[in-house]
């Protein structure tokens, strides 16, 4: 008897041992210039977000996925608006987005163009070191032609 539940007990545990090596580590999904996109923002490969960005999903409202997605992304940051405006100054280039025109003001705008969508980034102040930002790419069949 004692035999039978020794026998039991090591196949229990040779159970739980075979089943955590068949664990594998969580996806990780990288953006187009390699680094690693927060998982809330994965469908949207194609555009950076500043560190510590938090999707709001009650307004964001896109449909699709990686280079083809459409519709409105909206996020608040633990950034200022300026920083926010100079972050995608800099990184808007890297992920091969084309500027057509920029406005710094209260509520900054910005425009972009690649391939056949356009994308428009809102930048507004929630409180000085916090900033709420809305992305919305739409088909643009202007950059066809």
């Amino acid at each position: 008897m004692l035999k039978k539940l020794f026998i039991i007990k090591l196949l229990a545990v040779l159970f739980v041992f075979a089943l955590n090596g068949c664990a594998s580590d969580p996806l990780v999904l990288n953006g187009t210039d390699g680094s690693p996109i927060p998982p809330a923002f994965a469908n949207f490969p194609d555009v950076p977000f500043p560190d510590k960005a938090y999707l709001d999903l009650d307004d964001t409202n896109a449909l699709g996925s990686g280079d083809n997605w459409i519709g409105s992304v909206v996020y608040t940051s633990p950034y200022n608006p300026s920083q926010v405006f100079d972050f995608y100054i800099s990184e808007m280039q890297k992920n091969r987005w084309l500027e057509v025109a920029v406005v710094r003001a209260r509520i900054s705008q910005m425009t972009y163009i690649r391939q056949s969508r356009a994308l428009q980034i809102l930048i507004e102040t929630i409180k000085s070191d916090e900033s709420r930002v809305t992305i919305t790419a739409v088909p643009n069949d202007a950059t066809l032609k």
